[in-house]
């Protein structure tokens, strides 16, 4: 997400839930029941996206169909509320709870990267969980000439992102079983846990002299090449392979 799009929470949420009700009460005079519940769930399900973290995406999208059971207006059977849920789980697989939510990378984080990592025109840059875009769109900006790629495993994530970034070339793949050995660089924002899994994911794979940036969370025991204080105070860790080890 980038800045111009975040809202003051719970402004997102309010938004979202309006959102869906007026949907509700517009389909209910001319669509059956279902549709008139699934159409506006599907709508807050998307508008999770503008959620900061897992708690308020579930907040987003579950706000109106428990709304709409508490006033006590559906008259569904009991499967029917499994639809809001099966949604979720669509545009955040098991994948995404294990590995990461949707952590947004701001536009202007990676801005002075290609200072300290360097890249030849046509380099291969990788986007591991790739999300909406926002990491790619921040790399675009850092290397305009280089081959973008994004791996993000939700397909309505990974089609939204294609779309907005249409310059890359995004696919649906799990990013621990896809193969990094063919990229020059190998961007993340993960959760810190999974950084020692990806720092040896990228030891076993990558080519000497490749990167590995990862932001806000540094890879434990490995000495970073260098780092970078992103807009916002964020911090831009930079590894380069063969990975050296601490000294204590």
């Amino acid at each position: 997400m980038t800045p111009s799009l975040r809202l003051p929470w719970p402004l997102p949420a309010l938004l979202a839930w309006a959102a869906a009700w007026l949907l509700f009460i517009a389909l209910q005079p001319v669509a059956p029941w279902l549709w008139a519940m699934l159409l506006p769930c599907l709508l807050g399900t998307a508008a999770s996206m503008l959620g900061e973290s897992w708690w308020r995406r579930g907040l987003i999208a579950a706000g109106f169909p428990l709304s709409l059971a508490l006033t006590g207006m559906a008259t569904l059977p009991a499967w029917a509320w499994l639809v809001p849920l099966a949604l979720l789980l669509l545009v955040y697989p098991l994948n995404a709870w294990r590995d990461a939510p949707l952590f947004p990378t701001p536009r202007y984080a990676l801005q002075a990267l290609a200072v300290q990592a360097p890249l030849s025109a046509g380099a291969k840059v990788l986007d591991a969980g790739c999300g909406l875009g926002d990491g790619l769109l921040a790399l675009r900006h850092a290397y305009p000439d280089a081959a973008l790629h994004g791996i993000e495993w939700s397909w309505p994530l990974r089609v939204a992102c294609a779309l907005r970034c249409p310059w890359a070339r995004v696919r649906r793949a799990d990013m621990w079983k896809a193969d990094w050995s063919a990229y020059q660089m190998v961007y993340l924002f993960q959760r810190p846990e999974s950084m020692a899994r990806a720092a040896a994911k990228a030891q076993a794979e990558m080519a000497p002299g490749a990167w590995l940036v990862s932001l806000e969370f540094a890879v434990p025991g490995v000495l970073p090449r260098a780092q970078l204080r992103a807009p916002g105070g964020r911090v831009v860790w930079i590894y380069r392979m063969p990975l050296q080890e601490q000294r204590r």
